[in-house]
């Protein structure tokens, strides 16, 4: 995926969401994964690999954070990791999602909430 990271390198997925390209329905997986034809005739479900991944969920400031907070000019966020990496293969439901165009190339954003499951090469 070297030339695909390069070609997204100036973008930048905010929060829980992620930013998936998708695979096509009629490819199988390494493990043999597919989506059965009733699903993909109604294309409630999708799959494709996670290219960028948001910085997470946002944490609330306790109130100590709150009196450092003044004394540092920088705005320092602390954020809940998501689970997916980048180069996962994910199963997400469509609806909810923000399909996007860019360089030419279909993507999909989807709130990390909306995958169902991912399939990674490496644990």
């Amino acid at each position: 995926m070297g030339a695909a990271e390069n070609k997204l390198r100036n973008l930048m997925i905010v929060g829980d969401r992620v930013l998936i390209k998708p695979k096509s329905l009629s490819e199988k997986t390494k493990s043999g994964l597919y989506l059965p034809p009733g699903v993909q005739e109604k294309e409630v479900v999708q799959y494709g690999y996670v290219m960028k991944v948001g910085p997470g969920y946002p944490l609330a400031q306790s109130s100590e954070d709150e009196a450092e907070m003044w004394k540092n000019a920088e705005e320092k966020v602390k954020y809940i990791p998501l689970q997916v990496k980048e180069g996962d293969l994910a199963i997400f439901m469509q609806k909810g999602t923000v399909e996007v165009m860019y360089k030419d190339e279909k993507y999909y954003i989807v709130p990390q909430n909306l995958i169902l499951m991912v399939e990674r090469e490496e644990f």
